[in-house]
């Protein structure tokens, strides 16, 4: 029901705006990626009264973009491998510390274990990641616009709160070629993206957006980031859930009309 509405306010807001609502898919990890769900959210997004330009994005296939953009951030310097695993990142943390945050839009904040080491010293099971520090002081920092109520108005990115509260994000992580947050970014520029809309949960990722889009050289769109779907005990509706599936409203006999009115529009 999360992805409904968030599918569906982003077609209307398009609509509205004689705009076009894109589909994409973004599969980079495989392991989490299956044809028959793929199917299924053509199958019910139809069903809802949704249509977007064919044929559709697939991330999976993009993998020597992904490739082009990381060469350009190498190329300035910004990325470095890092071979620690969860539990080493969990361990160099050490006990919080009162007031200090342990995790930021990109999980656990990274200490900077591996920040001195080469890519010349990779390993192929390592990740590459983004010297924040450096990256600040390469990119234009920007402002970008948000839409949402919640966070409605002119963002600008801070310096502090990247170091701080983001750190050193993963841009390839182990086996996939790449990240969401690379991913969207390069994509968001090919396809010409004018405004992203996705649930407020991912509002705090926006300025890892902005900042990549800032030193990769490409527009920002405009962002609305919309209120979380729940149920009656407060639980967010995710395709985790397999209770709330839209294939178990129409088994039952709902509508589209009545999906839109179960989530509010």
């Amino acid at each position: 029901m999360g992805h409904a509405y968030s599918a569906l306010l982003a077609y209307d807001f398009a609509q509205c705006a004689a705009g076009i609502s894109h589909l994409r898919i973004e599969d980079i990890d495989q392991s989490r990626s299956r044809p028959h769900w793929e199917a299924q959210i053509f199958d019910d997004l139809h069903w809802l009264g949704l249509s977007w330009p064919q044929p559709v994005v697939r991330q999976s296939e993009r993998l020597p973009r992904y490739r082009r953009a990381l060469e350009t951030l190498i190329n300035m310097g910004l990325v470095y491998p890092c071979r620690c695993k969860r539990t080493d990142i969990e361990t160099a943390a050490g006990a919080p510390q009162e007031g200090v945050p342990q995790f930021g839009p990109d999980g656990r904040i990274y200490p900077g274990t591996c920040r001195e080491r080469t890519l010349s010293d990779a390993a192929p099971d390592d990740v590459l990641r983004l010297d924040m520090q450096k990256a600040v002081k390469t990119s234009n920092l920007r402002t970008f616009n948000e839409t949402g109520a919640t966070h409605s108005g002119t963002h600008a990115l801070n310096i502090d709160a990247l170091l701080g509260t983001v750190g050193d994000i993963v841009l390839v992580r182990r086996n996939m070629g790449s990240s969401y947050h690379l991913s969207v970014v390069v994509d968001d520029a090919d396809q010409n993206i004018t405004h992203v809309v996705r649930g407020e949960d991912l509002f705090e990722a926006t300025q890892i957006h902005v900042l990549l889009q800032g030193v990769l050289g490409v527009p920002t769109p405009v962002y609305h980031h919309h209120k979380l779907i729940r149920d009656a005990a407060g639980k967010r509706l995710a395709k985790r859930d397999d209770a709330r599936a839209i294939s178990l409203y129409r088994q039952q006999g709902a509508s589209p009309t009545e999906i839109r009115e179960m989530v509010g529009l």
